[in-house]
């Protein structure tokens, strides 16, 4: 089946707006769906990607209202690229601004890979506000998940092909230093050297998201292209150079805070990206969560087992209002 035969029609925002929330910052926000429905708020990954239409098509457009926005220094927020005043904390501030700003007094958080670690990061800070969460794809931050992802004997010995070409082009990484040379390459005054580093770190990226799939040429970006991907790699440097700001042990210990948030915990068995062993440990810490393992997806929202989990978790919460019952025996 295709996998966007699974997904809810393209539907235009209800509205959007830009909402100033300090240090220069200005955040694009959309509404869509049914302004009656149930409140859901939309937590991209990254660090540093934005949202997408595409997103807006995992939520039935009857029954749910969803906010999506771009997280400070990315997509279509301004200024773009940019990581000054720009840490997790703010990113918590940010959210409850935005639902102050839209009236909304409580919402179901809906968050993947980064997001979902953003998710717990405000779920803990503003219970009362929480209806529920659903975190897919889990990122935990800290250094056993870069490890992995920028490490020989993690990703790199499943994907030796890509590994192979991201040593050639960044030979830092043989050493286990891939992620410090990128870092210093996006946050540098060489835009050739910022050019490359994003170009590697996206098809390195993209190989171990899909590792079934053929390697695809490279594309070719104009100048508009390329420097959105400079901008989006430099504010996902500046965020994994710091642990995002949390690191593993501060995931765990949110999730050791949302007890009485129901919680529902989505993750690909074959995720190369951010491993099974995360949604395990966040499991493991989050009391009363229930979680599942999806067979035959990885890490994307919109593959077909993995958006159809996401789905039915999300139409289970909307007629219960909790997921004890969900997944079913």
């Amino acid at each position: 089946m295709p996998p966007d035969a699974l997904l809810f029609p393209a539907t235009p925002p209800l509205d959007h707006g830009m909402l100033e929330v300090g240090g220069g910052h200005r955040l694009y926000f959309e509404r869509c769906g049914n302004p009656a429905g149930l409140p859901v708020l939309f937590l991209h990954g990254g660090p540093g990607s934005g949202c997408s239409p595409r997103h807006r098509q995992l939520f039935d457009p009857a029954r749910f209202h969803v906010v999506l926005f771009d997280q400070r220094g990315c997509g279509r927020s301004t200024p773009r690229g940019d990581c000054h005043a720009n840490t997790t904390r703010e990113l918590v501030d940010d959210i409850e601004r935005l639902r102050i700003h839209l009236g909304i007094e409580r919402w179901l958080v809906f968050g993947g890979s980064w997001g979902a670690a953003l998710a717990v990061a405000w779920c803990s800070s503003h219970p009362q506000h929480c209806l529920g969460a659903i975190l897919r794809g889990s990122f935990l931050t800290g250094q056993p998940d870069l490890d992995w992802f920028f490490g020989p004997e993690g990703a790199g010995a499943v994907c030796a092909e890509a590994w192979s070409a991201l040593c050639a082009a960044v030979p830092e990484a043989a050493e286990g230093r891939a992620l410090a040379a990128l870092c210093a390459a996006l946050g540098g005054t060489d835009a050739r050297a910022a050019a490359h580093a994003a170009q590697v770190w996206a098809a390195w990226e993209d190989a171990v998201s899909a590792p079934a799939q053929p390697a695809p040429p490279a594309p070719t970006r104009d100048a508009q292209a390329l420097a959105a991907l400079i901008d989006k790699y430099r504010v996902q440097a500046h965020y994994l150079a710091h642990h995002c700001f949390l690191d593993e042990d501060g995931v765990l210990a949110g999730a050791r805070c949302m007890a009485g948030i129901p919680a529902a915990l989505v993750h690909g068995r074959l995720d190369l990206v951010c491993r099974a062993r995360n949604a395990l440990r966040l499991h493991e810490a989050l009391p009363g969560s229930r979680m599942r393992l999806v067979d035959g997806a990885g890490h994307s929202p919109f593959e077909p087992a993995m958006a159809r989990a996401l789905i039915w978790a999300l139409a289970h919460f909307a007629e219960h209002r909790d997921f004890k019952q969900w997944p079913p025996d």
